[in-house]
C-alpha cells in the first residue's frame, strides 16, 4: 500500500510563497503569530496591504499559523 505524502492543505503553499516573495516561511509565519490581536481577515488584509502577498497566500499562511494554535 502505498502512503499519500504530498503536502495538502495551507502549507501546501508555502513553497510557491518562498519563492515569489523571496523569505523563507519561518518569517511570514513568525510575523503572522505576533499578530494575536487581530482577527483572521484583518491579519490576511495586513499581509496583503502591507507586504503585497495575495489573497489566497496571505490566507494560507494564517490559516496555518491559527490551526497550529488549536492543536
Amino acid at each position: 500500500m502505498m502512503v499519500d505524502d504530498k503536502v495538502k492543505g495551507p502549507a501546501s503553499y508555502f513553497p510557491s510563497i518562498e519563492k515569489k516573495y523571496g523569505r523563507p516561511i519561518d518569517h511570514w509565519l513568525t510575523l503572522v503569530a505576533e499578530l494575536k490581536e487581530m482577527k483572521h481577515m484583518e491579519q490576511v488584509a495586513f499581509l496583503k496591504s502591507e507586504h503585497g502577498l495575495g489573497h489566497g497566500h496571505a490566507n494560507a499562511i494564517v490559516a496555518h499559523v491559527l490551526a497550529s494554535r488549536s492543536s
